[in-house]
């Protein structure tokens, strides 16, 4: 196992307030703490992190949205909000007048848009034509008023930004530019309390992964738990981020050493199907990640059956990760890998 002794963010300007995520999210009725599975795969030993319970929405992004909904409302009345106040009549009243608007693949538009109910705010969620009308209709159960826009997740990206700029709607997407940060920011905060519940687990038990595959759309989840890693866990593993082959937005910003965009046809990961990076996920992962590798379709397509015979039931953009970790484990010695999110078609 391996141990850093250098300082991983000397390079890094962003941080996360990763103890107020925790106690605000802890607060919340619906947060309950995903499970880790060891499992025995062709003689070898995996851990598997599985959000696809999170919070009752089915992914890890159910705690992003949510939180930075919090924060934001939290913004409104120029303080911090206390547990005790998630439901309060006094925050609905505030609330009631705000609204979140943000595009989706899916899964960031459903916590965006059950964190304005919680609170009592409107959402709008912006939905390229690709995204399952199954998504669409568990977005519309939680409040949201559904959107199409376009044929790519950047077409919805664009098609949120003007619709909150033309009618003084509150923008909080999980992928970040210049000039726009903050809100992303907070998603990615959020994301961090799966690092702390991974790491407690990890002090607790005396035994720490030696390789961790974290799959990447625009990044912010895969740079989130990367920082945390280097941040404060005991013994350092190596980080590796998985991207669908058609779109190595990431790993291509990074050659690089800029933002670039990616050209190619949809992938069956479609909430991985990114062209384009969050910024701020960048600026993470060009410091903090020791390995980028892609996935094809057809290999997630498969791992998608490998995992239902392990016991998950998941989709190809969730099982990214532990694709890359299989198809890799004569390279591993104790990997982890996160199943991202659950099958709701399923």
């Amino acid at each position: 196992m391996m141990s850093l002794a250098y300082n991983p963010f000397k390079s890094i300007l962003i941080m996360f307030d990763y103890q107020k995520a925790k106690t605000l999210l802890a607060a919340c009725p619906l947060y309950k703490e995903t499970v880790i599975r060891t499992i025995f795969f062709n003689k070898q030993e995996i851990l598997i992190k599985d959000e696809s319970t999170r919070m009752g929405l089915g992914s890890f992004k159910a705690l992003g949205g949510f939180y930075a909904v919090a924060q934001l409302i939290a913004n409104e009345v120029n303080r911090p909000l206390a547990p005790d106040e998630y439901f309060s009549f006094a925050i609905q009243q505030i609330a009631r007048d705000m609204t979140f608007v943000c595009a989706s693949a899916g899964n960031h538009g459903l916590s965006v848009a059950s964190g304005a109910k919680t609170f009592g705010a409107k959402s709008r969620i912006h939905l390229a034509k690709t995204v399952p009308e199954d998504f669409a209709n568990r977005l519309r159960a939680k409040g949201a008023v559904v959107i199409r826009s376009g044929l790519t997740y950047e077409d919805s990206v664009a098609a949120a930004t003007e619709d909150a700029d033309l009618n003084n709607a509150i923008h909080l997407a999980d992928g970040s530019w210049l000039g726009y940060t903050e809100p992303p920011r907070l998603v990615m905060e959020g994301y961090t309390v799966i690092a702390e519940e991974l790491r407690m687990n990890f002090e607790h038990n005396h035994c720490w992964p030696t390789h961790v595959y974290l799959q990447a759309g625009v990044g912010g989840f895969a740079a989130a738990i990367s920082y945390m890693i280097r941040l404060n866990w005991q013994v350092q593993p190596q980080i590796i981020i998985v991207e669908p082959a058609l779109a190595p937005c990431l790993s291509v910003s990074v050659k690089k050493n800029k933002l670039q965009t990616v050209q190619g046809c949809a992938s069956n990961m479609g909430r991985l199907d990114c062209k384009t990076p969050s910024l701020l996920a960048f600026e993470i992962l060009q410091h903090q990640a020791d390995k980028f590798t892609t996935i094809t379709d057809d290999e997630a397509m498969y791992y998608v059956t490998v995992a239902q015979r392990l016991g998950f039931d998941t989709t190809p953009s969730g099982v990214a990760g532990l694709a890359a970790l299989i198809r890799d484990s004569a390279e591993n010695h104790y990997p982890l890998a996160i199943i991202s999110e659950g099958n709701t078609n399923g």
